[in-house]
């Protein structure tokens, strides 16, 4: 059984994707829209650097975007790249490929591409790409028959796995879709002024949905009545979504009823115990992630070799799981047992790939160096899951992190109803500090007074200085301290 369930509550939402009972994908939405990949603006182009062939883009955020220039990327800015070398100061149409992480601005692209649930179309392109994991050759003949018969003139198109199996009538009611939004960035890139935004993506909630939604998915699990309803319209652009919809409406939160919530709180932990009783230790930097494999626990058989192996073939298949769980992406580093056998380490390689191979977003197994390091790449599409919910501490000048704001209020509202819907106490006692507790009762109070029309019980708060800002103690029944 394969689910998408999405736990909506105080504007924020919880996108889980499960597979019998196990975790594989989890986002946070914050409700900030933090998010701006897939966004279309009209930028100034502020400097141009030919040493590095790009150039700084002024799309109205806090930090310039970062944009290549050029077909490729070459040695030099010397007559292949310097044609396509944009000039400080005009205007240019780009599309976002990646948010800022840390100090470093969005990259953008003047390649404009729309994406929809199959296919992928490009302005002022003309070739027909169909994924290599659509094998059968009558039905990539079938495909490319269609394409070529409702395609326009001046476009391009990626057909993408989801393609497979389509209809002439559902391949034409998406691209006409997506030509309508190329036309209108196309008429209003023509006279807005820069830096504007032209096009907003989806958003964080329904982008994930178009992403994660296909055809193996049994469930749409939503607990918000409002979000359901937009789902059931969002349904009507993708087959399949309204059949498969469910409305969650019941006392015990969602992620409980479905015995996830313990594996979420499992996901934002350095150290990763494997079933053997070896273990990971996931460390994640600005420049790359490092994941360490260790025996641990498991002392295996009298052959020392057999043992290591075992634990770094077991390590394979963890690995790929909290990759793809924790949105890890960019360069990753994985630090396996140390391995001496050439065809154990071609072993190795081969299961690292197949495990990897399950995850959406494209991921290289680069290979593996002299040290048993295996290098990895992974396409940035968000951010990591870690970048959500945490932040650097600011006690430890960085050197730990903290649950954010907007996760512990959650958690803190979660706990209360889970409170009041499973025990018999008719009140709790929030102990915390002053700002935070006002945090949890939302803007006007319409959180607090949620949850204590829809239980008819009392949440009470004692202020303790006590605690940093985001630690908090719920306590059974009505505190007098």
């Amino acid at each position: 059984m394969k689910r998408i369930l999405i736990d909506s509550f105080g504007g924020q939402k919880r996108i889980a994707l499960t597979e019998n009972g196990e975790l594989l994908e989890l986002i946070f939405d914050n409700g900030k829209e933090d998010s701006i990949a897939g966004n279309i603006y009209c930028g100034k182009i502020e400097s141009v650097v030919p040493g590095m062939q790009a150039a700084f883009v002024d799309i109205g955020r806090d930090k310039n975007a970062y944009m290549y220039y050029g077909k490729e990327r070459a040695e030099n800015d010397e007559n292949n790249t310097r044609k396509n070398r944009p000039k400080a100061g005009t205007d240019v149409i780009v599309k976002v490929e990646k948010d800022g992480v840390g100090t470093k601005g969005a990259v953008v692209t003047e390649k404009i591409s729309y994406t929809g649930k199959f296919v992928v179309i490009l302005p002022d392109e003309n070739n027909i790409g169909i994924s290599k994991k659509i094998v059968s050759k009558e039905e990539r003949q079938r495909i490319k028959s269609i394409i070529e018969k409702i395609l326009p003139e001046n476009y391009g198109i990626i057909v993408r796995t989801e393609g497979e199996g389509k209809s002439l009538e559902e391949y034409e009611k998406e691209i006409n879709s997506l030509l309508e939004k190329s036309r209108f960035v196309e008429e209003k890139g023509k006279y807005i002024k820069a830096p504007a935004l032209i096009l907003k993506d989806a958003g964080t909630a329904f982008g994930i949905i178009r992403e994660l939604f296909s055809d193996d998915i049994d469930e749409l699990v939503v607990n918000d009545r409002e979000y359901y309803n937009e789902l059931l319209e969002y349904g009507k652009e993708y087959e399949g979504i309204k059949e498969k919809l469910k409305f969650y409406d019941s006392n015990i939160p969602l992620f409980e009823e479905y015995f996830i919530e313990s594996k979420v709180e499992k996901a934002l932990q350095k150290k990763v115990w494997l079933k053997s009783g070896g273990f990971l230790i996931i460390e994640e930097t600005e420049a790359c992630v490092v994941i360490d494999v260790n025996t641990g626990k498991f002392t295996g058989s009298k052959n020392f070799q057999k043992t290591i192996m075992k634990t770094n073939i077991e390590a394979c298949y963890e690995v790929a799981k909290q990759i793809r769980l924790r949105n890890l992406s960019g360069m990753i580093i994985v630090d396996f047992i140390d391995i001496k056998d050439n065809e154990d380490k071609i072993i190795l390689r081969k299961t690292l790939e197949s495990a990897l191979s399950k995850d959406r977003i494209k991921t290289v197994v680069v290979g593996m160096t002299e040290l048993c390091l295996m290098q990895i790449t992974r396409k940035k599409v968000r951010p990591p899951l870690s970048h959500s919910v945490m932040y650097k501490c600011k006690e430890c000048n960085g050197t730990g992190m903290v649950y954010s704001v907007e996760w512990t209020i959650n958690a803190m509202r979660r706990e209360v109803i889970k409170i009041f819907n499973s025990t018999v106490f008719d009140s709790v006692t929030i102990k915390c500090d002053e700002k935070l507790f006002l945090t949890f009762k939302g803007k006007n109070d319409n959180i607090l007074n949620y949850i204590e029309k829809t239980t008819g019980k009392k949440v009470y708060f004692i202020e303790d200085r006590d605690k940093k800002f985001c630690e908090y103690e719920i306590l059974n029944g009505k505190c007098l301290m």
